[in-house]
């Protein structure tokens, strides 16, 4: 499971090179050195490789150009490999939550702002996500049940899409 992640929104006029590798590096490049380095382990049964991306890919808000440009790599990537492993009987999905209540979500100050109360407020089911709602798609992503999913971006964005 690729779940490493940076975000870190800019308005156009703060983006800068360091802004943008940052993210990107870890993101993005770093989703795909460790997709290569995990392959080597992967038995000629096959397996699942479950990457995290984000709802802002597709939801595109304003000063999230870079984080959500990493995010649709990802999914991108996401789709790629699931056609390029597929004949290893290697399934790759995506994992596209909103926000989600983690340490670095409490690092970045979100817990009482007023990014958290909008996010809650456009969100159909009226809160943000816990680790608790991600874990049980992750397992069922990781399992034999889902044998014939490969290449989809799941949205566990409680209805915000």
């Amino acid at each position: 499971m690729n779940n490493a992640g940076v975000f870190e929104f800019a308005p156009i006029e703060e983006v800068t090179a360091e802004h943008f590798h940052r993210q990107f590096d870890l993101n993005v490049l770093g989703l795909l050195l460790t997709t290569q380095e995990a392959l080597r382990y992967l038995s000629p049964e096959g397996g699942s490789i479950i990457n995290v991306s984000s709802v802002v890919a597709t939801l595109a808000p304003p000063t999230a150009s870079v984080y959500g440009a990493t995010k649709a790599a990802v999914d991108t990537v996401t789709r790629s490999l699931a056609k390029e492993l597929g004949p290893r009987r290697i399934r790759v999905n995506s994992i596209n939550p909103v926000m989600i209540e983690t340490e670095g979500f409490h690092a970045a100050g979100l817990a009482e702002s007023d990014f958290r109360k909008q996010v809650e407020a456009q969100t159909p089911l009226g809160r943000i996500g816990q680790p608790g709602d991600i874990g049980p798609v992750a397992v069922f992503l990781a399992s034999n049940d889902s044998g014939w999913i490969t290449g989809e971006t799941v949205h566990v964005s409680g209805g915000q899409a």
